[in-house]
């Protein structure tokens, strides 16, 4: 071997390893703004919170006045304290009882959101009243509203319980 060969096979004496001060500060700004963004996207907004469970609810509600004209049976569909119920009520006992099935169990919404019902038949009601579904589909027109402090979206239901939303729309501070 000749002197030439024997330096390629040997690191420089002397000579360390490792990376430099401003390697480790480039790698370590990189992961900062890469961190930052996937916070800002995974992190859901107010607004898009309120309007995935306005869409979440109309749908439930669509889906129990189906059940109740194809299964025969009055449905009631209430909200309040942040929790989306759905009830029955037969013949025999004309208390609404509480439905824990699929897609009628009770649904609590995420905080800050909230949702109460603000107008059966035209007029203005409570919150928390038990709006019913009747087995023959022709149902009085209904409104919910589910809200956050920023954010509002009405739920509003025809006499064929089609359900439009309406929103979301900005609560003035």
């Amino acid at each position: 071997m000749g002197p030439l060969t024997a330096a390629r096979t040997h690191p420089a004496r002397g000579r360390r390893r490792g990376f430099t001060l401003v390697e480790i500060l480039v790698v370590l700004a990189i992961l900062a703004i890469a961190n930052g963004i996937a916070a800002v996207l995974l992190t859901p907004d107010e607004r898009s919170a309120t309007l995935r469970e306005a869409r979440r609810f109309a749908g439930a509600v669509e889906y129990a006045a189906a059940r109740a004209q194809s299964r025969g049976e009055t449905l009631g569909v209430s909200a309040a304290g942040g929790v989306v119920r759905f009830w029955r009520r037969d013949a025999q006992d004309p208390r609404w009882q509480a439905v824990d099935d699929d897609v009628l169990a009770p649904h609590a919404l995420p905080a800050p959101l909230d949702a109460a019902a603000v107008a059966y038949a035209g007029q203005r009601v409570r919150g928390d009243v038990v709006v019913p579904l009747r087995a023959s589909g022709r149902n009085e027109p209904f409104a919910f509203v589910v809200a956050s402090p920023a954010w509002r979206v009405a739920i509003l239901a025809d006499p064929l319980t089609q359900v439009t939303l309406d929103g979301p729309v900005a609560i003035a501070p």
